[in-house]
């Protein structure tokens, strides 16, 4: 893939909409291309986060490793982006992230995404409205669990 259709791949990405070109040149350039198989764990949880990642093609799983075993919470497709939460807090990986089908990132370090950052407000502000809705997600799958849980230890109480 040229430079060119990496940084029209960017621009698809909420995130990066508004960042002029030549900054998505640097991006494309100075992020690292990665290619996962399907199983093939990004990231694991608990490990240390020194990078984010970009979904420019496929899909993978988002897993929180519970004392029951590992639980699927939600799944990541095309334009997604994981690992900020790590290197925004600078907190070990909160989930592991597996791919589901050959999965192509772009690996963006915690230096290039501050920089990024502090150079386009914008870039925040959808990193906080993403994390947002996640929080909301996460938040209502919650209340659903808890009322079903109820609900089950009424019937079996009745």
């Amino acid at each position: 893939m040229s430079l060119n259709e990496e940084v029209e791949l960017l621009r698809q990405i909420p995130m990066f909409q508004k960042v002029e070109q030549s900054k998505l040149k640097l991006l494309a350039f100075t992020s690292e291309r990665l290619v996962f198989q399907p199983g093939q764990v990004i990231c694991e949880q608990g490990e240390r986060g020194d990078s984010m990642y970009v979904i420019v093609d496929g899909d993978a799983d988002v897993i929180v490793n519970l004392p029951a075993g590992p639980l699927t919470v939600a799944q990541l497709h095309k334009n997604s982006f994981f690992g900020e939460i790590a290197i925004l807090c600078d907190i070990p990986r909160t989930a592991t992230v597996k791919a589901t089908t050959e999965l192509t990132t772009l690996r963006i370090t915690t230096d290039l995404f501050y920089r990024l950052v502090a150079e386009f407000p914008q870039m925040s502000i959808e990193i906080m409205r993403e994390i947002a809705a996640r929080l909301d997600r996460t938040t209502r799958d919650l209340q659903l669990t808890q009322k079903e849980l109820a609900e089950v230890r009424e019937h079996q109480g009745g």
